[in-house]
């Protein structure tokens, strides 16, 4: 059995981590926001799995058995909140946006983790203001319970570009595609479409993140040219996928 980490503080601290790089499950007893100056990460639960590019913040409760994934060289900007201050009002995980001064906010509390100045304690004022109003984006690819859609899940994740339809998918695994597609939505409140755009969208921030060509993300992905990839992630993310947020 996996031995899971019990602190009792999250840390308010910077951390790079190289890419492919991990923190192991742990949990803490305060919330945490995790952000993503560079680079992409990922944050899974049994619940499922969240990834976060530079243009969103990862929203961690108390009590989360949580654990990290770097993919492209990480600069994570950790920011502990005690449980008393939950400018969000979330008790699950969830992806918040982050506007470009909420990203200068966290950047610059999480700098110098030491400083006590009346100047650091108002930036944290305006920090909680503004990740109060900061609105969530459906980032999240949920773990399914029910075991068909697991393996399901497997198959989907190992191959994101296969095109199969739910038929012959269920074929492979045993169950008419009208089963599979009650199962969504009793499990995960989702059509097969959504839910595979989904884990496609996952796959194409992982690959992103390690500087793979947007051309070859979209086919890798499964979308069947480049511009249909694009427009489906600008409409997700905001922004195209070759925009890079800059400091």
């Amino acid at each position: 059995m996996q031995k899971i980490r019990h602190d009792a503080v999250a840390p308010t601290r910077t951390q790079r981590l190289a890419s492919g790089g991990k923190i192991d499950a742990h949990r803490h007893d305060d919330h945490q926001i995790v952000y993503a100056g560079q680079g992409t990460v990922a944050v899974t639960t049994d619940a499922g799995s969240w990834v976060a590019p530079a243009t969103r913040a990862l929203w961690i409760p108390a009590g989360t058995v949580h654990q990290h994934q770097a993919h492209g060289e990480l600069d994570l900007h950790l920011v502990g909140l005690p449980t008393t201050d939950n400018p969000l009002g979330l008790g699950r995980p969830a992806v918040i946006a982050v506007s470009p001064l909420l990203r200068e906010l966290i950047v610059a509390y999480t700098r110098d983790p030491d400083d006590d100045s009346p100047r650091r304690h108002r930036l944290r004022t305006v920090m909680l203001d503004q990740l109060a109003v900061s609105p969530e984006r459906p980032l999240h690819l949920p773990t399914p319970t029910d075991p068909l859609l697991r393996e399901l899940h497997g198959i989907l994740r190992a191959a994101p570009a296969d095109n199969r339809s739910l038929d012959d998918l269920g074929r492979q695994i045993g169950a008419s595609a009208r089963t599979l597609s009650r199962r969504l939505r009793d499990d995960l409140g989702l059509t097969y479409p959504q839910w595979r755009t989904q884990i496609r969208l996952h796959h194409a921030l992982v690959l992103l993140a390690d500087d793979i060509p947007v051309t070859a993300v979209a086919h890798r992905c499964g979308w069947s040219s480049a511009s249909t990839f694009i427009d489906v992630f600008r409409r997700t993310f905001g922004h195209t996928p070759g925009a890079r947020p800059t400091l």
